[in-house]
C-alpha cells in the first residue's frame, strides 16, 4: 500500500534525510587512496550514532554493515571489507538512516583521485539520469514518467540499465510500495500525490546491463567487468512539484 506522509511524518524525514547528507558530506574528504571500505562503514556508524539516528542497513536482512560500498564493477551492495581504495576506483556509498522511526536513503558515486574518461562520463550522466527522473516529480504524474525519463537519458547516453534493481516508496520502512524502476512508459504506473516519499535511483554501468551475485548473496556485479554508477535521492512529492529530502552539501 502507498502511504500519504502527515506532516509530522514529512518533518521527522527531513531530519533522517539530512543525516543522511551530513553523512556522506562528513565521509567525502576520508574517500581516498588507501582506505579500507570497512573504515569508511566504521567513521560513518560512529557519526550516524553519535548525532542521534540509526543506520538502518545493519541487520537487515542479515547485512552485516551500516553502508553498502561498492567498488567500480560492483553495482549496489557491496559488503565493506579490507579493500584499500586505489588511484583510479569509483565507489558508491549507500546508505540508509533511521531517525526516530523515519528513513532516509541516498547513494551518490565518488571518484578515488583521477580517474580515465569512461568513469568520469558514467559518474556525469548516471547522476543527470537521476535528475530527469527527479524532474518528472509532481501530483497528477505517475511513476511511468519518472521511469520513462531515466531510461530515455540513459539510452541517449549509451549507457546500461540494470533492470533487476529499482527505487521504491519509503517512510517508517526502507523499502514501501511504490516501485520506481529506471525504465518504463510514460503515463503508466501510479499516480503521485501530495505527500508520497519516493527514492529514484539509477543504477548505469559503461557496458553490458547484464549483472550477477555473488556467493554472499548480497554484492551485485556488471557481467562484463565494465564500471558502474548509482545515485539515490529520497524526494517529497509536494503540492506543487518536489523537495530533496538528501541534498548534497558538497
Amino acid at each position: 500500500m502507498i502511504t500519504i506522509k502527515s506532516e509530522r511524518e514529512i518533518e521527522l524525514m527531513r531530519k533522517a534525510g539530512m543525516l543522511v547528507s551530513l553523512t556522506h558530506k562528513y565521509l567525502k574528504p576520508y574517500i581516498k587512496e588507501g582506505i579500507t571500505t570497512k573504515e569508511l562503514d566504521r567513521l560513518a556508524e560512529d557519526y550516524i550514532v553519535e548525532n542521534g539516528g540509526f543506520p538502518t542497513c545493519k541487520g537487515y536482512e542479515g547485512y552485516p554493515c551500516a553502508l553498502c560500498t561498492s567498488v567500480n564493477d560492483t553495482v549496489v551492495h557491496g559488503i565493506p571489507d579490507d579493500y584499500k581504495l586505489k588511484n583510479g576506483d569509483i565507489i558508491t556509498i549507500d546508505m540508509v538512516i533511521g531517525y526516530k522511526g523515519y528513513q532516509g536513503d541516498a547513494a551518490w558515486t565518488y571518484k578515488v583521485g583521477s580517474i580515465d574518461s569512461e568513469k568520469e562520463y558514467l559518474m556525469k550522466h548516471t547522476e543527470l539520469a537521476l535528475y530527469e527522473g527527479i524532474k518528472m516529480v509532481k501530483p497528477g504524474n505517475r511513476i511511468g514518467d519518472i521511469s520513462y525519463a531515466v531510461e530515455k537519458y540513459a539510452k541517449e547516453h549509451n549507457l546500461g540499465i540494470v533492470r533487476e534493481l529499482c527505487g521504491h516508496g519509503i517512510g517508517a520502512n526502507m523499502h514501501e510500495a511504490p516501485d520506481v524502476p529506471n525504465f518504463g512508459k510514460k503515463g503508466t504506473g501510479p499516480r503521485l500525490k501530495e505527500g508520497m516519499i519516493i527514492c529514484i535511483e539509477p543504477m548505469l554501468t559503461y557496458g553490458s546491463e547484464d549483472i550477477y551475485i555473488l556467493d554472499d548473496e548480497w554484492t551485485v556485479k556488471t557481467l562484463d567487468k565494465s564500471p558502474a554508477a548509482h545515485y539515490e535521492h529520497t524526494v517529497l512529492v509536494t503540492k506543487d512539484g518536489y523537495e530533496i529530502l538528501t541534498p548534497r552539501l558538497d
